[in-house]
């Protein structure tokens, strides 16, 4: 288990009833990265995994 799973897992168990739309999770990830900048290379790479087709992964 990754230490990120907790919090995954945390997301889940609080909010994993609700619906979202993609627009309201962009402005959270900017929200974080206006607040936590040292993890914006982070966060680039999960929208941008998040964005791209399973397909189009070139890690695989």
């Amino acid at each position: 288990m990754y230490f990120t799973d907790r919090g995954i897992e945390e997301l889940e168990e609080r909010r994993g009833e609700e619906q979202v739309s993609l627009s309201w999770l962009a402005d959270r990830m900017r929200a974080f990265v206006d607040r936590n900048p040292d993890y914006e290379n982070a966060i680039e790479r999960l929208a941008t995994f998040l964005a791209r087709d399973d397909d189009d992964d070139p890690e695989d």
